[in-house]
């Protein structure tokens, strides 16, 4: 009895479990545990990339606010002036959709549809789906986590500046931030995928499994099973690199991201954003209130989000909001924090800033069951990698 207890203990901890907390001067913990690949027996580094998941949303909108601040995207116009083509909801066709609106999760798009299109994909006929539009909640009306308003946002990226959306963000973000990062990989130095985390899901790899080499194709393949990155259109289809939650990352790098925001822009004597701009990402542009958005049963995501965000602004989360009916508090200390966490293939992450403090704390960990968690709506390991910095 007590070795089948042991056993099932040890199957419930993860793969692989890296925590790295900082202040605006610098990090100021590693610890790590576990495998970044089984098959190899390679324990796993705080500089090892791995695909961060939903986080990725929050460092493209790092890179919208840039171009915000060249006067190149205006957050507030309608998108089909960048697009080339109308972006609506069919049920509400006289209102338009803005950046603000996309990067929020407000635009009414849902996830009704796959938004993990293939290469050759064209975007704007998928949109034209009646499916994948919330057809009784106006645009601005309505909260939904929606996992397509970034492949949008992309493409809105790419049709502005005629760049390829994962070479754009190497230039807005990962370059000037000093990041060994990329959306996908085909932005990463073959080195550097070498390196990559495996994610697992129920002891099998679900994601990432590269054998110590590059990718045969850094994207999701075209229809056909080829990957000819030279078939690429600026706008065509927003999700080839996978902005919504591709972006390959170590924790150690993404604690870089943190320490930009505690230092209101600036990064080891660069500056990223603008003050302001960092002020407006602190900034909640939605808060539960009980009957302004579905936390629990949305209809866009096949997992509910049973409260664990409650609160939204330009790609950011914020937690311990105090909202009816919710359990946004992974920490579990009642302080205020912005970031973002992430989900998928297994993995589960956060990026969590406590501005007060002056602190933050990056986390993952692969191989994650989704079992509740005893304070908040996060997983037991979820909250024992958020403990206090």
């Amino acid at each position: 009895m007590i070795a089948t207890a042991l056993l099932l203990a040890a199957a419930a901890d993860p793969v692989a479990a890296v925590r790295v907390t900082f202040d605006r001067r610098g990090e100021t913990s590693v610890s790590l545990k576990g495998l970044a690949d089984v098959a190899s027996s390679r324990p796993v580094t705080a500089d090892d990339p791995v695909r961060i998941a939903s986080i990725s949303k929050l460092v493209v909108a790092i890179g919208v606010l840039r171009l915000v601040e060249q006067g190149r995207l205006d957050l507030d116009a309608d998108v089909s002036r960048y697009l080339g083509w109308k972006l609506r909801n069919p049920a509400f066709p006289d209102a338009p959709i803005s950046l603000r609106l996309l990067l929020s999760h407000r635009s009414s798009l849902t996830d009704r549809v796959d938004y993990a299109l293939p290469l050759d994909a064209d975007m704007r006929a998928v949109l034209q789906d009646p499916k994948a539009w919330d057809a009784g909640h106006a645009p601005g009306s309505w909260w939904a986590y929606t996992n397509f308003n970034f492949p949008v946002i992309a493409a809105v990226m790419e049709r502005v500046t005629g760049e390829r959306f994962d070479r754009l963000m190497d230039r807005l973000v990962i370059r000037p931030m000093k990041l060994d990062a990329c959306y996908n990989w085909a932005s990463c130095a073959p080195a550097t995928a070498a390196r990559a985390i495996v994610q697992y899901r129920e002891g099998q790899p679900a994601k990432d499994d590269n054998r110590d080499a590059a990718p045969a194709c850094p994207v999701t393949p075209a229809v056909d099973g080829s990957c000819d990155l030279s078939t690429w259109r600026p706008g065509r289809n927003g999700a080839i690199f996978s902005p919504q939650g591709g972006l390959r990352i170590s924790a150690r790098g993404l604690a870089r991201v943190g320490r930009m925001f505690l230092g209101n822009g600036r990064l080891d004597g660069v500056r990223i954003l603008r003050p302001s701009s960092v002020r407006l990402m602190e900034t909640p542009l939605w808060t539960f209130d009980g009957h302004n958005g579905d936390i629990g049963g949305d209809i866009s995501v096949a997992v509910p989000t049973g409260g664990a965000t409650c609160g939204y602004g330009l790609a950011v989360m914020f937690t311990a909001t105090g909202a009816p009916g919710c359990r946004d508090d992974p920490v579990g200390d009642g302080r205020r924090r912005f970031g973002h966490s992430g989900d998928a293939y297994g993995l589960k992450s956060g990026l969590w800033i406590d501005r007060a403090a002056g602190k933050g704390m990056v986390y993952f960990a692969t191989d994650v069951p989704d079992v509740p968690g005893k304070r908040s709506a996060y997983t037991p390991v979820e909250e024992s990698l958020a403990r206090p910095e």
